[in-house]
C-alpha cells in the first residue's frame, strides 16, 4: 500500500507532461533525421545538427544548420514539416485528435493537460476547442496552399509547386518560418501574392484560437471579449509600428530596400515587419539590416505573437499589461484598466515574472555565447538568442557557423522558449492558492527607483 500511495505521489503534473512530451518529440524527430535516408548524400548529419533541426522544427522556429531545401530528402522534409504540424498544434492536441478518431474517452487528466497546452482559464469546453483548433488549422492551411499554388505551380511544376504550397502554408500558419526555396521568400520580394498570403497565415496564427472563436461568434468589436480587444489591439500597434520603421529606416539602404521599386519597398517593409511575430521567414538579407532595424527586430522577436497561439515570445498581452501598468503608474492611479476593464493584480505579477525570466533567459544565454561564439559581434548573438527564444528563426548569418556547444545551448534556448513562459504562468497561478493562508505580514516599506 506505501508503495502503491508513493506512486500516486510522483504523479506528474500538466505541465510536467507536455514538457516530457515536447522533448520526446524532438528526440525522436532527432533520430529519424539522423539516419542516412533523411540526407542527399545518404550520410548522417550528425546527432546534435539532426536535433537542432528537430528542436527548432518542434518548437516552430525556423533556425537551421544546413539548407533545407538542398541537404534534405523528400522523407527529410517530410519529417520536418510532421514535426512543425506537430509542435504548432502541440502534442496534447494531436494525441486528442488520434483517441477522438479510435472513439477513447479523453479522461479528466487529458483534460487538464490539453487545458495547459492551449492556455485555458477552465477545463470547460477544452474537447471542443481542440476540435475546433484541428479542423481550424486544416482549414486554414488548405486555403493558403491553394492560394500559393497559383503562384509555384507555374514556377515549379504541378507535383513540385503542390509541395512548396502545403510546405510554405503549414510553415507559415504554424508560424515556424521553414522554407524549401533554398532562399526563404527572397526570389519573390516583390510577388504581393506570395508575401500576403504568408503575411496573413503568420497574423492568423499568432492571434490564438480563443480570439478566432469570439469573432466568429461576436462580429462586432464592440462585443468581443476583453482578450480579443486586447491582441486585436497589441497586433495592430505592433504590426504598424515595425511596418512603418523598416520602411523608413531601410529605405536608402542598397543591401536591403535600396534597390527596389517602390511598391516592392511596401511589400518588403510589410512582410518584415509581420515575420519578428516568431515566423522566420525573409524577403530581404536580415544580415544587411542596419543596426537600428535588426535591434527594433529584437524587440518585436522578444514580444511575439498571442498566447493560445502557435507563436512565442512573452506575448503580445504580456508586453501590453505591462505597458499599461507603467502608464498608470504614471498618471497616479490605483488600478490599471482597458476598454472600461479593470485588470487583477494577479495577471500584472504574472504578466511582470515572465518578463523578468525571460530577460533574463536572453541576457545569460547570450552571455555564454559571447564566449563559445566570441568570432561573432554581440548584435548577431543577441539576435540569434532573441530569435530562438522567441522561436522566430530570423538569423544573421550565425546559425550554421555555430559550435557543438553554442548548438546546444540554443537548442535548450528554443525549448524553454516554446513552453518556458506559457507554463511559468500557470505555474504561478497554482502555486497561488496554495500560498494563501490564514494570516498576512505586515507591511514593509522599500525605496524604489
Amino acid at each position: 500500500m506505501h508503495y502503491k500511495r508513493k506512486l500516486k505521489e510522483k504523479k506528474l503534473n500538466p505541465a510536467q507532461i507536455l514538457v516530457l512530451g515536447f522533448a520526446g518529440l524532438i528526440i525522436i524527430g532527432g533520430i529519424l533525421l539522423n539516419l542516412p535516408i533523411a540526407s542527399v548524400d545518404g550520410e548522417s548529419i550528425g546527432f546534435i545538427d539532426s536535433l537542432f533541426t528537430a528542436a527548432s522544427a518542434v518548437c516552430v522556429t525556423g533556425l537551421v544548420v544546413v539548407n533545407t531545401a538542398t541537404y534534405w530528402t523528400l522523407f527529410g522534409k517530410i519529417v520536418i514539416l510532421m514535426l512543425i504540424q506537430m509542435g504548432g498544434l502541440g502534442f496534447m492536441t494531436m494525441a486528442t485528435l488520434v483517441a477522438l478518431l479510435i472513439g477513447k474517452r479523453i479522461t479528466l487528466r487529458q483534460r487538464l493537460v490539453i487545458q495547459e497546452g492551449l492556455n485555458q482559464f477552465s477545463l470547460e469546453g477544452v474537447v471542443k476547442l481542440t476540435k475546433y483548433v484541428i479542423m481550424s488549422t486544416l482549414i486554414i492551411e488548405a486555403i493558403g496552399a491553394i492560394i500559393l499554388s497559383t503562384r509555384f505551380v507555374p514556377i515549379y511544376g504541378i507535383k513540385s509547386g503542390i509541395w512548396h504550397s502545403i510546405f510554405h502554408s503549414i510553415s507559415a500558419f504554424c508560424n515556424a518560418g521553414f522554407d524549401i526555396t533554398g532562399n526563404s521568400i527572397v526570389p519573390f520580394v516583390g510577388d504581393a501574392v506570395v508575401n500576403i498570403t504568408l503575411a496573413l497565415l503568420i497574423i492568423i496564427g499568432g492571434l490564438g484560437y480563443t480570439v478566432y472563436i469570439d469573432l466568429t461568434r461576436n462580429k462586432e468589436f464592440k462585443s468581443n471579449t476583453l482578450h480579443t480587444k486586447f491582441v486585436l489591439l497589441s497586433t495592430a500597434i505592433l504590426l504598424i509600428t515595425g511596418f512603418v520603421f523598416i520602411l523608413i529606416i531601410e529605405y536608402n539602404n542598397p543591401k536591403t530596400l535600396g534597390n527596389l521599386p517602390f511598391i516592392d519597398k511596401i511589400t518588403a517593409s510589410m512582410f518584415q515587419a509581420v515575420v519578428p511575430r516568431t515566423a522566420g521567414f525573409n524577403s530581404i538579407d536580415i544580415g544587411g539590416l542596419t543596426k537600428a532595424t535588426s535591434f527594433l527586430m529584437i524587440i518585436l522577436m522578444f514580444i511575439g505573437g498571442s498566447p493560445g497561439s502557435t507563436a512565442g515570445g512573452i506575448k503580445t498581452t504580456t508586453f501590453g499589461v505591462i505597458i499599461l501598468t507603467i502608464y498608470s503608474i504614471l498618471k497616479g492611479k490605483s488600478d490599471v484598466d482597458v476598454f472600461r476593464k479593470r485588470i487583477p493584480y494577479e495577471l500584472i505579477f504574472r504578466a511582470l515574472a515572465v518578463l523578468g525570466i525571460s530577460l533574463f533567459l536572453v541576457v545569460f544565454v547570450t552571455m555564454i555565447l559571447t564566449l563559445t561564439e566570441s568570432e561573432n559581434s554581440f548584435l548577431d548573438l543577441l539576435f540569434e538568442t532573441t530569435s530562438a527564444f522567441a522561436t522566430v528563426g530570423l538569423t544573421r548569418g550565425v546559425t550554421s557557423d555555430l559550435s557543438s556547444i553554442g548548438r546546444l545551448i540554443l537548442i535548450f534556448t528554443m525549448f524553454t522558449g516554446r513552453l518556458g513562459p506559457l507554463t511559468l504562468g500557470f505555474a504561478l497561478a497554482k502555486r497561488q492558492d496554495k500560498d494563501k493562508g490564514n494570516f498576512r505580514y505586515p507591511e514593509g516599506k522599500i525605496m524604489i527607483g
